[in-house]
């Protein structure tokens, strides 16, 4: 696997991508296209994000080099746009309107470099009452009906499933998707424009199929009572008697039957009395209980009851499947999902660790043509 940032591989090889430099979703997307093959150069801050991780373990950060430019220094908006000129897409995610007080807003971009794809990464979005607010994923998903929905009691709080459906599924994919759609016009038509990527936009697009059953009457307005929210006996979480979990996800007939077959319930199979599911469900995990995680996956696996271990980050990469594709991968030590998905004549490659800011501002001045850049290195 080469380690050196001429060998370019993906099927974003050649495109190039300026990231101002933030947190959350916005180099979490910045990675995604850096793993595809972008050139991405992120322009970080003297001093830093402030975000507390070490930069050399800032897994985001890594297929990326990095610049040092202070944009409230007076050589900095323009040291900025003369990388505008030379890219295809810049990613930012300040608040609205922190970016034009800077003096590298869209206008001022697209006047630079009018084939420029703008990627605008915010939580409220660009408009509305609460877009010039601060705000993080979980108050960003609790608007969108999302949060309401984890969880395995109606009657109880809602499960807060990380940061993972706000910020990277609802934020990094959709700005992601969007970018990459307007490289797509831009490179067609000549015309740069402006994404607007918000995280209570993705979050309740996320949602649409389930909209989509509400208005049908399959779907009850309330967590926990529900085909795949966990109110459904044969689609949630059992414990087992090592006090580890497995999943169980047997929606169809035909894995369900394999499902009630290998686990010994037989005598409960109640699927489609919805008054005896409380029995079944207690049933299950009674049965759950009698054996440890690993006895049961080793009674699952390679069957179609659709059952599998709930296991730790720690452990995940040490499962078969994934080891055997590969979907972990470790680098410096450092041990972390591979680039995804993968292509068949581009494929994505980790070829660097995370960038440390600033580490690459002479080599970017040089392969952009920038020699603004040198002399920010010099003043930071």
């Amino acid at each position: 696997m080469s380690t050196t940032h001429t060998a370019r591989n993906g099927p974003l090889s050649g495109v190039r991508v300026v990231e101002l430099a933030g947190i959350g979703p916005g180099p979490f997307a910045a990675m995604l296209l850096a793993d595809l093959g972008a050139d991405v150069v992120r322009v970080d801050r003297p001093g830093g994000a402030g975000i507390g991780i070490d930069p050399a373990r800032d897994l985001t950060n890594r297929n990326k080099r990095s610049v040092l430019v202070d944009l409230k220094a007076e050589d900095g908006p323009a040291t900025v746009l003369d990388l505008v000129e030379r890219t295809d897409i810049l990613l930012e995610g300040y608040r609205p309107g922190v970016a034009e007080r800077l003096g590298v807003g869209p206008e001022a971009c697209l006047a630079r470099n009018p084939r420029l794809v703008y990627g605008r990464m915010t939580g409220w979005g660009q408009d509305g009452p609460l877009a010039p607010t601060a705000g993080h994923d979980i108050g960003y998903i609790a608007i969108t009906g999302a949060l309401g929905m984890f969880g395995p009691d109606p009657d109880g709080p809602p499960t807060i499933p990380a940061n993972l459906v706000g910020d990277y599924a609802g934020g990094s994919l959709y700005l992601v998707i969007g970018v990459l759609a307007a490289l797509q016009h831009a490179r067609t038509h000549g015309e740069g424009q402006v994404v607007d990527a918000a995280i209570v936009d993705g979050t309740a697009h996320l949602t649409t199929m389930i909209h989509g059953m509400l208005a049908a009457g399959g779907w009850q307005d309330r967590r926990g009572v529900n085909l795949l929210d966990g109110g459904c006996p044969f689609y949630g979480v059992y414990e087992t008697s090592d006090g580890g979990h497995m999943a169980v996800g047997a929606l169809e007939e035909r894995f369900y039957a394999e499902f009630v077959r290998l686990l010994g319930v037989e005598d409960a199979a109640a699927r489609h009395d919805l008054g005896r599911w409380p029995e079944l469900r207690r049933a299950v995990a009674d049965r759950f209980r009698s054996r440890t995680r690993e006895e049961w996956s080793s009674l699952f696996e390679g069957t179609d009851a659709c059952v599998a271990p709930v296991l730790s980050l720690r452990e995940a990469p040490a499962h078969p499947h994934l080891a055997a594709r590969a979907t972990f991968t470790e680098r410096d030590g450092i041990a972390q999902p591979a680039p995804a998905p993968r292509f068949s004549a581009t494929p994505g490659t980790l070829r660097t660790g995370p960038a440390l800011p600033g580490a690459d501002t002479a080599e970017v001045a040089r392969d952009w043509a920038v020699p603004a850049l040198k002399t920010q290195e010099s003043e930071a």
